[in-house]
């Protein structure tokens, strides 16, 4: 027996692929979470009112969405409903971190993969025909991800580590002059972003063509905690599609261990879902696949577009990253449309009283459904469960592994290509390793 050994890059975390193979066949290909970060025991007999500005720290990336989770968590074992001003400045710092991330991911994590290159500050003159394109790309990528940390930090106080969203609301409203600033430079980021992923889309098809093949293109399942139209990404249920695209279970955050089927491996820090024996994706392609329309009119073309070109569902690995793009434009088209409201004039908070008991906190991260569930004792944290976005993918990098090691292994040879196959693999589930090892 062989076995192939796949360090990854371009990541959040640590992580690695192994492949196993006997004779030309393809005897397992695991992905493995190599680190242990252990929050959900670090956090045991911490003051539950602090998890809001504890447990950003499991991720800089994902600290947005923790920090909403946190707060989500506490309000449900609190019995708090905030004032409608503080969910939609909520909802803005959602948006700020899905633009930040997905620009990320698109721009800086995968189109390397698209270009044949490692990095897009390495692009050489001959592929893109000028130092000017090189800069170009570069740095309107490092614009557009700025345009998500700016949003951030204006709606959450802060960028890495946010500390607005509080137990019953916000800390405070956001100023007129404040919004409209931001507004206007959401709105010059727009056509921005859009001839970024304008070319991005070109190269994936020159890809696709080139390879012969967009990955894994079987049918699975997908979990989402929005779908209809208009998407809110603060979150509400969780959603579950049936491998024709339908949606066929909704549920409340704390029921999620009644639906889906939660498994360890020997091999990983980090665990695996699945629904009623079925593989599952989350992420951006599940969120688009569960979707009518977005509701923001640029976005609403390119969705279109994705449609008469791909179907709905849509199964194509690739087709995660041409999600995210559309994602990107919506988000920035609808935080323009909330900055345009009154943003400083209601209450922000409410009064809340401590209490022992259990609370979820549902949010949907850019890579998916994350949940918090805290169990309070004497005012400190007894419990905690962190339910990563990643993990719900794990099956389905797994068997997306599979199909690439199939296609470039044989009796007589190993394809060169499997080592940036297997890059693409992962990096379009778009994982973060830091935050499903808990």
């Amino acid at each position: 027996m062989t076995t192939l050994t796949f360090p990854l890059s371009r990541i959040e975390g640590h992580a690695r692929v192994i492949i196993e193979i006997q004779q030309g066949e393809v005897l397992s290909a695991h992905f493995q979470a190599t680190e242990l970060r252990g929050f959900e025991y670090l956090v045991q007999g911490a003051p539950a009112e602090q998890m809001p500005v504890i447990t950003p720290r499991i991720c800089g990336v994902c600290s947005t969405a923790h920090h909403v989770a946190a707060v989500k968590a506490l309000e449900d074992a609190y019995e708090v409903t905030p004032p409608p001003l503080a969910l939609k400045i909520r909802e803005l710092l959602m948006l700020g971190q899905l633009i930040q991330n997905q620009a990320t991911s698109l721009f800086i994590f995968t189109m390397p993969d698209r270009l044949g290159v490692s990095s897009i500050f390495q692009i050489e003159d001959h592929e893109l025909g000028s130092d000017e394109t090189q800069t170009r790309i570069a740095t309107r990528a490092l614009q557009v991800r700025k345009a998500g940390t700016d949003l951030i930090a204006l709606a959450g106080g802060q960028f890495i580590h946010p500390i607005k969203a509080v137990i019953g609301g916000v800390t405070s409203g956001i100023e007129t002059e404040a919004a409209e600033k931001m507004r206007n430079y959401l709105e010059a980021i727009i056509p921005m972003a859009q001839e970024l992923f304008d070319y991005y889309w070109e190269t994936s098809l020159e890809l696709g063509e080139r390879l012969g093949t967009w990955g894994d293109d079987q049918p699975a399942c997908y979990i989402s905690a929005i779908a209809g139209s208009c998407p809110n990404f603060y979150g509400n249920v969780l959603h579950v599609t049936s491998t024709d695209g339908n949606v066929c279970t909704t549920f409340p955050a704390k029921d999620f261990r009644k639906h889906l089927t939660y498994q360890s491996t020997d091999y990983s820090y980090a665990g695996q879902t699945s629904y009623e024996g079925e593989v599952i994706r989350a992420n951006s392609l599940a969120r688009i696949n569960m979707l009518y329309n977005l509701g923001t009119p640029q976005a609403d073309k390119y969705m279109d577009r994705f449609r008469e070109a791909f179907g709905q569902p849509a199964h194509a690995l690739l087709l995660f990253d041409m999600a995210r793009g559309i994602e990107l434009v919506y988000a920035l088209e609808r935080a323009t449309e909330i900055l345009s409201e009154p943003l400083n004039n209601d209450e922000v908070a409410v009064p809340y009283t401590l209490k022992d008991g259990e609370g979820y906190g549902l949010v949907e991260a850019p890579r998916g459904p994350l949940i918090h569930h805290y169990s309070i004792k004497k005012g400190l944290i007894d419990q905690a469960e962190f339910i990563i976005p990643t993990v719900h993918n794990n099956l389905a990098i797994e068997r997306a592994l599979r199909v690439a090691a199939e296609r470039y292994i044989t009796e007589e040879w190993v394809d060169m290509e499997l080592e940036y196959a297997v890059g693409r693999v992962v990096r379009a589930f778009d994982p973060c390793i830091a935050c499903a090892t808990h």
